[in-house]
């Protein structure tokens, strides 16, 4: 096979261990698909989850994957037949700069007909396994997946509009009203966007909790009340301040640990709790007598949907400041060593982009 055939890929073989290779291209598009040249790719916590343990959740590594599921591209294809819509129902062409959903729903289960497809029964997600993801420099997906993006929005900016999905899809869970208060544990670059976008809704006062105090510092500029865990018992710091009632609303958006009963702890009687983490141990641990006593709605966030176009007015607005998370940006070949200082929360990290 030749050189312009193969293309260039990073593929994890098992936990921490990240190779670049070449691998073949993936050739034309089928019926409703297109091929994408991947110009930008974020790494997101459930990506360093793969990377550590070569696992997230129960879904173990049985080959090697290429991870990414963040990430922005150009169209170079479409495939044939009528089948060419884009995510907002228009007409795709090579080309066009998108942002791309990595979930790929069926549009015929029970749930996709509910208008839940990101419970699809039959859904494909990129570099969830067994499907590829988007550290590579071309890949097919479906054209529905793509979603044009203005060319105010740079290559790094679109592909943090899947992160700003996610923060979108936890407030609506969250429900949050004007002058609600609100308690976020976690400031990696979800944890910022929920709190963008909670101070959007009207929330008040914004209580930020991590550990890493260039993320609190983050925290504070967005407007919220940073507080350090490793410092300070982040419960008693936010019952304290709310003279013991403690807030409205409490959105885990960490590791899934320890701070989902401290979410809890810190929630109002007949509050609401969103757990946006995913856990390394694969549970969710809970008193209770916590949520019981207090009668706490809690929800779970599973990834978002349909949130690209509400992602991108906010990020033509100016309302939601995408790129002042970005904290480093490395090429496609320098993709281990990405991961290696992400996972390691090395250098100041929040927000490590691929650009390919």
């Amino acid at each position: 096979m030749d050189s312009q055939s193969m293309m260039t890929a990073v593929r994890l073989h098992g936990p921490s261990d990240m190779r670049v290779e070449q691998i073949p291209h993936p050739g034309s598009p089928g019926p409703g698909e297109v091929l994408l040249r991947v110009t930008a790719v974020g790494i997101c916590g459930s990506d360093l989850h793969s990377y550590k343990d070569a696992r997230i959740g129960d879904v173990a590594l049985q080959s090697p994957l290429i991870l990414g599921h963040e990430f922005a591209g150009v169209v170079e294809a479409v495939g044939p037949g009528p089948d060419n819509l884009d995510g907002n129902f228009h007409s795709l062409a090579p080309g066009l700069r998108v942002a791309i959903d990595p979930a790929q729903p069926c549009w015929h289960c029970e749930m996709c007909e509910l208008g839940q497809p990101n419970l699809c029964l039959h859904l494909h997600f990129c570099g969830s396994y067994p499907d590829h993801g988007s550290l590579c420099q071309w890949l097919h997906m479906p054209t529905r997946s793509c979603f044009p993006v203005p060319d105010s929005l740079d290559d790094v900016s679109a592909a943090m509009l899947e992160p700003l999905g996610i923060a979108i899809h936890a407030i609506d869970l969250a429900k949050i009203r004007v002058a609600d208060s609100v308690a976020i544990l976690g400031a990696g670059s979800v944890g910022l966007f929920i709190l963008q976008l909670a101070r959007l809704s009207g929330a008040q006062p914004i209580f930020v909790s991590d550990k890493f105090p260039w993320r609190l510092e983050a925290a504070q500029h967005y407007g919220a009340i940073p507080i350090n865990c490793d410092q300070t018992d982040p419960v008693k710091a936010v019952l304290s301040a709310t003279h013991g009632r403690g807030v409205d609303v409490a959105i885990e958006a960490a590791w899934a640990d320890h701070s989902v009963q401290q979410a809890a702890e810190m929630t109002r009687l007949g509050g609401r709790m969103v757990i946006v983490g995913i856990s390394e141990s694969d549970r969710i641990e809970l008193k209770h007598s916590t949520v019981r006593r207090k009668g706490l709605t809690i929800r779970l966030a599973r990834r978002m949907k349909h949130t690209y176009p509400r992602a991108i007015r906010l990020a033509r607005s100016g309302a939601v400041d995408l790129l002042s998370v970005v904290s480093h940006r490395f090429p496609l070949e320098k993709t281990p060593e990405a991961f290696a200082m992400n996972a390691a929360y090395q250098d100041r990290v929040v927000k490590v982009m691929i650009e390919i």
